[in-house]
């Protein structure tokens, strides 16, 4: 490394090495529903049907768009847990500001491009004028807080990436905490309608941004500032554009597969599209905990890469796949015996109750079927092997596709088991292609 500087031991990875991780993360997953909860209530509470579905069509279109952009988390957590492992300080505090730079960069080109953005968007949604027109004046006032979103990403990756998962938790739970607070003051009391929710999005993210510039601050000792010389290191910057683009690439398969479920069931049907958005709350449940190990594996894996500890790196691997089957079989045993209560607490149609209990034993295998999946994302993350996980999941993409025109007469069931099909292949490709990564990394 640059600095010299010698690489601190690195004890082996335990249990609560795993869960010290991603046991907030989980935490923090947990916390996000809540938004869309608050917001919903609080738009629903003003009477106009196409005011809510304006905000419901412009935050499905932000997540989707700040999800591709999640690469600035992901790869800001493992260059910042390699550089920790390696005892590399500068780089260590240089990883922060120079994601800020990008973001910011990333951010206002968003801000430049919102017209043809939006309009490529919603036109693709296909709502009615009503909802579009909400949706639009949502989106034209949100948009402005993407550098805000963005560079929130670099902090809670950043923080994750030194062990501090504490501290990305109170970070994330601030800012959720603050827009829903915000849009019950917008919305309900000082009636801003649909504008309020979306500058309370603003506000929150800025609150969160300048909780984290504070945090990073404490930590660096108020050494955040870098020579221009280090933040724009050619080396430094070429790597982590071709990891971020990798990863972003990947993002955009993974999207691609779930917008294509998405739209195959709304083509189905009313009926179909309303039960699969049931069921689609159990994937997200599982994805809380799952997604919560991944966050472990990213941390653990990037620090022992960096410190060239391949026992460090292999127990980590062993024990987040480990506790992602004892968390998937206890999920998958709850939805296979209380799915259809959890179904009827979920919605009131006794057709779409039906309906999504057909299908059911599909979904209790989504957990157990998606470990692979989750942790070797960590894994690859971690590790930075980016170009394999992009390769690997545009073939998954692929395997989904096929899947799912070979088992189109099973109509809705085989769209299911074509999603499984895709949790099967990305976790199975890449646990693949693990060992021959282990023997180019570590020899």
């Amino acid at each position: 490394m640059t600095t010299g500087t010698s690489s601190p031991s690195f004890h082996p990875v335990a249990t609560r090495d795993i869960f010290a991780i991603a046991g907030p993360a989980m935490l923090a997953n947990l916390t996000t529903p809540m938004l869309g909860i608050v917001a919903t209530m609080a738009i629903g509470r003003l009477g106009d049907a196409t005011l809510l579905g304006g905000v419901a069509m412009a935050s499905v279109l932000f997540d989707c768009l700040f999800w591709l952009f999640g690469f600035l988390r992901m790869s800001t957590v493992a260059f910042t847990a390699q550089a920790l492992g390696a005892g590399d300080k500068q780089e260590l505090r240089a990883l922060l500001p120079r994601g800020f730079i990008i973001s910011g960069a990333i951010g206002g080109l968003l801000i430049l491009l919102q017209i043809p953005i939006a309009a490529a968007l919603l036109t693709a949604m296909g709502g009615s004028e009503g909802v579009t027109e909400a949706a639009h004046r949502y989106f034209t006032i949100r948009i402005w807080s993407a550098p805000l979103v963005l560079s929130n990403f670099v902090v809670v990756g950043w923080l994750v990436g030194r062990a501090r998962a504490s501290l990305a938790l109170g970070v994330q739970i601030a800012i959720n905490a603050i827009n829903m607070a915000a849009t019950l003051l917008f919305v309900l009391v000082l009636d801003m309608g649909i504008a309020g929710a979306a500058l309370a999005a603003i506000v929150a993210e800025g609150c969160g941004f300048l909780l984290g510039l504070a945090i990073a601050w404490r930590l660096t000792g108020g050494t955040l500032t870098q020579p221009w010389a280090v933040l724009l290191a050619r080396d430094k910057l070429k790597h982590v554009m071709a990891v971020n683009r990798d990863i972003m690439i990947r993002t955009a398969a993974l999207i691609a597969a779930f917008l294509f479920f998405t739209a195959q069931g709304a083509r189905a049907g009313d009926r179909t599209l309303a039960a699969n958005a049931v069921l689609n709350n159990f994937l997200l449940i599982s994805a809380f905990f799952l997604d919560g190990l991944a966050n472990a594996a990213e941390q653990l894996c990037g620090r022992a890469h960096g410190a060239r500890n391949r026992i460090g790196f292999t127990s980590a691997v062993r024990l987040v796949i480990l506790w992602g089957f004892g968390f998937a079989l206890v999920l998958s045993a709850i939805y296979a015996t209380l799915g259809g209560a959890l179904i009827d607490a979920m919605t009131a149609s006794a057709d779409i109750r039906m309906l999504a209990r057909d299908f059911l034993w599909l979904v209790a295998l989504a957990p157990v079927l998606g470990v692979f999946a989750f942790a070797y994302d960590g894994v690859f993350i971690g590790a930075t092997w980016a170009r394999d996980m992009r390769n690997l999941m545009v073939l998954s993409l692929l395997c989904f596709l096929t899947a799912w025109f070979l088992m189109r007469p099973w109509g809705n069931a085989g769209l299911w088991a074509a999603l499984l099909v895709h949790y099967i292949a990305r976790g199975g490709l890449q646990a693949m292609r693990y060992p021959a990564l282990m023997r180019a990394t570590f020899g």
